[in-house]
């Protein structure tokens, strides 16, 4: 039986480099991806960490492949959710084609756990992501949902921290 997978196929009115930096760059996700920043060297078998706001890590991997700016793949863990860490790790494939002045983008996330967790979270989490990262490309500007899910997180951290007296910077 074939473990679940995740595919998401968009199109992007930008250039192949400038999607691939938008996916390797930190200052890019940052903007896109939930206040998440990236980090890697993008080498075959470089450390790939994203850091959330606090500075902690929420996922992390390692490169498989790297073909800049046609194609990138990297083993993926949450690390944010201690029963979502426990599924282990799964694979993520961002393949693009160029095509004319436009760039198709298609994220493949597989080899995930029957019944798994994380495969619903990346269900609802690719599409807002990569639907920000298409608006960021075309218009300077990250759609509201991935901002607002920032804004929310803030707000849940404050208020933990308001229940136990902390001040939360």
């Amino acid at each position: 039986m074939d473990k679940p997978s995740f595919v998401y196929v968009t199109y992007i009115a930008s250039t192949i480099d400038r999607v691939y930096q938008a996916l390797t760059s930190a200052e890019f996700t940052e903007r896109y991806m939930f206040g998440r920043r990236v980090e890697s060297t993008w080498k075959v078998g470089a450390p790939v960490r994203y850091l959330g706001r606090d500075g902690k890590v929420s996922d992390s991997g390692q490169v498989l492949e790297a073909d800049p700016p046609r194609r990138l793949v990297v083993t993926w863990r949450v690390e944010f959710d201690d029963a979502l860490r426990r599924e282990g790790y799964s694979k993520v494939t961002f393949e693009l084609e160029p095509l004319g002045g436009e760039v198709k983008l298609t994220v493949i996330h597989d080899e995930l756990r029957e019944g798994s967790g994380v495969l619903k979270g990346i269900s609802g989490g690719w599409p807002k992501a990569l639907a920000s990262l298409k608006s960021l490309l075309e218009t300077g500007k990250p759609l509201a949902i991935s901002c607002a899910d920032v804004r929310n997180q803030r707000r849940g951290e404050d208020r933990v921290a308001e229940e136990r007296g902390l001040d939360h910077e």
